[in-house]
């Protein structure tokens, strides 16, 4: 792959065991379950193929992200009622541990995942494909809001995604994170993500893994998500970031943060640049910055240095749906990571799986990967 500063017989290597200048092991990392931890809000993906009536119906434009309102609690039931629906286990950082899963294969379970959910036949379902997906999910259940859920209603090419955050806002770090028996699952992973999403849940929960992580030299990773985040939510951001190994980001969420920081630039080499240079607590790891562009080159930072890499190429006739390519890319890189594999490879894997969701709809993807 490309790189723009840096020879590559000298690619940067990170470990979850050692400093990131150690010389790479010659043996395979031997993966237990547990290894990797996720944290984040549960969703259950509803897809159903619907018309235009059902669209008119709930004022839905056919290709669009919304929260659900009001209005729209009665879709939730009629998309399951009325058309042939598909479950799958979503949401952010549970799909990206899914996917990470699905890249490793065996063993099954390395990927821990905790959030909330309701006592509910949408929890049941959300339990039942967690399982499916190989992930030990770990959901504090609650009765008083009913289970998140994401109703993708297909139209052709189109999809329209009404979003019911629900349970998923009621996590609550002193009856779940905080219980023995859970956190020894915190306590046995060597890698940690969380989507920016969940500081608007449990900003708590999140320092309280981040600053484990740091104290016990492991690797904390978190996403941006979405401008709003970096926005309306940077001091929470602010809060976590000095704990961060590897931050992701988009070139909008990017943009974004390097506004409310004024960073006086919109170049993102030189986002990555200064993200990278932010203060850090645990100064074993140097941090790294991740940040994709869609189709144009995905940038990394690390210490003084940058490198990019092309994305894999795709007819656009093979595009299907492109709304889980973020979560994938996650996905992919934590894979590779989890196994201490070198940072080029993790970037590798991580626009293969990007590669294959958006050939797909909804973040699924086949029963075995094709990638070495």
């Amino acid at each position: 792959m490309a790189s723009s500063e840096e020879p590559k017989a000298k690619k940067p290597k990170i470990s979850a065991h050692e400093d990131s200048d150690c010389a790479p092991k010659t043996s395979p990392i031997k993966l237990s379950p547990n290894s990797l931890f996720g944290m984040g809000n549960p969703l259950l993906d509803i897809c159903a193929v619907v018309d235009k009536d059902f669209l008119d119906k709930y004022t839905l434009k056919p290709n669009d992200q919304i929260l659900a309102e009001d209005k729209h609690k009665a879709l939730f039931d009629e998309i399951v009622n009325k058309f042939k629906a598909e479950y799958h286990a979503g949401g952010a950082t549970q799909n990206s541990i899914k996917i990470a899963q699905w890249m490793i294969q065996e063993p099954h379970n390395v990927g821990t995942f905790f959030g909330c959910i309701g006592k509910d036949k949408f929890g049941e379902i959300l339990k039942q494909k967690a399982e499916e997906a190989h992930i030990d999910a770990h959901y504090y259940e609650q009765d008083k809001e009913p289970t998140g859920s994401c109703a993708a209603c297909v139209t052709g090419a189109n999809r329209s995604l009404v979003a019911n955050l629900a349970a998923a806002n009621c996590y609550k770090k002193e009856k779940h994170l905080d219980l023995e028996e859970n956190w020894k699952l915190v306590e046995k992973a060597k890698v940690y993500y969380i989507a920016g999403f969940f500081v608007t849940v449990s900003l708590e929960s999140m320092l309280k893994v981040a600053k484990h992580a740091s104290e016990n030299n492991k690797l904390f990773c978190l996403n941006l998500s979405a401008p709003f985040i970096c926005q309306f939510f940077k001091d929470h951001l602010m809060q976590l970031l000095p704990y961060v190994d590897v931050l992701f980001g988009n070139e909008t969420e990017a943009a974004a943060f390097a506004k409310e920081q004024a960073f006086e630039t919109k170049d993102i080499k030189e986002i990555a640049k200064k993200v990278q240079a932010l203060p850090k607590i645990n100064t074993k790891r140097q941090r790294i910055v991740v940040l994709t562009q869609g189709t144009d080159e995905t940038v990394m930072a690390l210490s003084d240095k940058i490198e990019t890499f092309p994305v894999m190429a795709i007819d656009p006739k093979d595009l299907v749906d492109t709304n889980g390519a973020g979560d994938a890319f996650v996905g992919g890189f934590l894979s590779g990571l989890v196994r201490e594999k070198t940072l080029d490879q993790c970037v590798r894997a991580a626009h293969y799986a990007a590669n294959v969701i958006i050939r797909r709809l909804g973040c699924t993807f086949p029963e075995k990967p094709d990638f070495v």
